[in-house]
């Protein structure tokens, strides 16, 4: 017997190639901000390191992740404990 083919609806789905490459992009400058602030012993880099590799899962919207992302990058040097 041959099965009739039925047609399944695609469900549409927003992948945005710039939220992928800025998300792989801070989350390879926190993994860097981690290291050293785990080798160094320093609290802010070793935060703002984990919070960079982990809130791309989290923010879907373009300008609002590379805000963020880069709030996260300067906080280290603001702030020098």
């Amino acid at each position: 017997m041959i099965a009739a083919v039925i047609p399944v609806r695609q469900a549409r789905c927003a992948i945005n190639t710039a939220l992928l490459y800025w998300g792989l992009l801070f989350g390879s400058i926190g993994i860097g901000f981690f290291i050293f602030g785990k080798r160094q012993g320093k609290v802010v880099p070793l935060i703002s390191g984990l919070m960079l590799i982990v809130f791309p899962y989290f923010v879907a919207n373009t300008w609002l992740l590379v805000g963020i992302g880069s709030a996260l990058i300067a906080l280290p040097y603001f702030i020098r404990r």
